[in-house]
This record gives C-alpha cells, structure tokens and sequence, in this order.
C-alpha cells in the first residue's frame, strides 16, 4: 500500500467512496481518521498532516503516531507533499519540487522510536530513489534541492533566510522532519513533493512571508499539485523493490515494527 500525507490546506484526496479507518498507535491517535482509495491502480492511504482543520501547527503535529499508523495499515511507501518557501528566485511560487536532501533546524520534537537498544538508522540520502524517481519523471517537476527544516510556527527572519541561502539551501519548509527520518525507521520508502507557495523573507527578490498569501498560493495550486500526485502515485512499481530504505538489515530491534 502507498500513502500520502497532505500538507496544509492539502486535507483529503479521494471522493466519498474511499473508507475510512480511525487507529490507536502507543504514541497517541494520528493527526486524523485515515482514508483509503484506490489511486493508479494502487491502493492508497491518505492522511491530512495537520488534522482535517488544520488542528495542529508544525512543532505540535503527531509525527510519531502518523507514520506508526501507516505502517501498521499495511503502508510501505509513502509521498510527502509539503508546501514550501523559496530561499532562490530561481525557484518561484507554483514551482514543484523533489528535494534530495535535508538539513534539520528544529528543536525538542520527538524523532525517534528507538529511545533504547543504540538502534542507529542510515540517512545519509534521506529520501528513497525509487518514489523520487516516479515524481521527477513527469513534465514540469524540478529535481533536487536541499529542503531546511525550521522549528515554526513563525516564518524566518530576514537573517535567517539569508544564511540559509548563503549556505546553498533552496527550500525552507516546517514539517519535513522528522516525517522523513521516522519513516526510514520504520523501513518505509518516503520522498517529499514541495510546492513553493513563497519567496523567503530574505531573498532580494521578495517582501516577507505572510500566512494568508501562502495558503492563497497553496490553494490556487491545489488541483495541479493533487494531479501530479496521482500521476506520481501511477509512476510507481506495484511491487516494491526498493532496497535503500531498509535501514534496519543485520540488526536486532528492541521492539517488532508494526
């Protein structure tokens, strides 16, 4: 099974006809119910990261008991569509993007299921190949780029988003770790999909960021962005064989992943 998990003002992605599934994890209920429909001849399980009205900010989101759910429904692989700002001019808003590295910037969120047994997981390239390959192979979709995580939930300052440019970082997003280093401890495949809904506030070429016109951008771009995914999602192998996201060959868990 696929999943994808829906960024601000990304809160549902099948008709009335997907089921819907509510789980418990031993890290508390998911940010919401998720749904399941079929997407490219994949079955498809799709959860809104912020809760479907946008319940929970960046630093509060349940980013433990949303990959543990999926998992546990039977998901291996998963999209992480995210909006994003800009931190180049090159990069404008309705530009979509498959970030190949991250660098995290946040503080006291909890990342990790292994707080015992010195489980230690590969994430030198923290996005699978096989899942960047099926998005940055349709038309129109940039790839690479190196995605900073910030703490949230205010914007960058000026400063901030300069030094951020100055060392070759293209993307300043709020929620993509530790998403990205969670599913790689439960073996699962994950690359995000960035829509860049803003230059950041210390490109020359912008005027600050202000939340009303990101979620603006997000939404004028909402249909395209949902029809690449679908596209993506059609792009993938029905079996997986991707191999670089087993993090845990030749190693003996404290626990069972689910």
């Amino acid at each position: 099974m696929l999943g994808v998990i829906g960024g601000s003002g990304f809160y549902s992605f099948f008709g009335p006809e997907a089921r819907s599934v509510d789980l418990d994890t031993p890290y508390g209920a998911p940010s919401a119910p998720i749904t399941v429909g079929e997407v490219g001849g994949h079955e498809v399980a799709f959860l809104p990261r912020h809760g479907v009205g946008h319940e929970y900010s960046p630093h509060t989101v349940p980013y433990r008991a949303n990959m543990w759910a999926l998992r546990a429904l039977g998901v291996r692989r998963v999209f992480g569509p995210c909006a994003v700002g800009s931190l180049t001019p090159e990069l404008g808003p309705g530009a979509m993007v498959v970030p190949d590295q991250l660098v995290d910037r946040t503080r006291a969120r909890l990342d990790t299921y292994f707080d015992s047994g010195g489980i230690h997981v590969g994430f030198a390239d923290p996005y699978c190949p096989t899942l960047r390959g099926a998005a940055t192979s349709l038309p129109g979709v940039i790839d690479g780029g190196t995605m900073v995580v910030i703490q949230g939930p205010r914007f960058s300052t000026r400063a901030e988003s300069k030094w951020f440019a100055d060392q070759g970082f293209s993307l300043v997003n709020m929620t993509g770790y530790p998403e990205a280093v969670l599913a790689r401890e439960l073996e699962m495949c994950y690359a995000a999909i960035a829509l860049v809904t803003d230059l950041d506030a210390g490109i020359e070429a912008g005027s600050g960021v202000t939340t009303v016109d990101v979620f603006a951008e997000f939404q004028r771009n909402l249909v395209p962005f949902k029809q690449l995914l679908h596209e993506a999602i059609a792009q993938v192998d029905t079996e997986r064989t991707c191999t670089h996201c087993l993090a845990h060959d030749g190693v003996d868990l404290p626990f069972e992943l689910p």
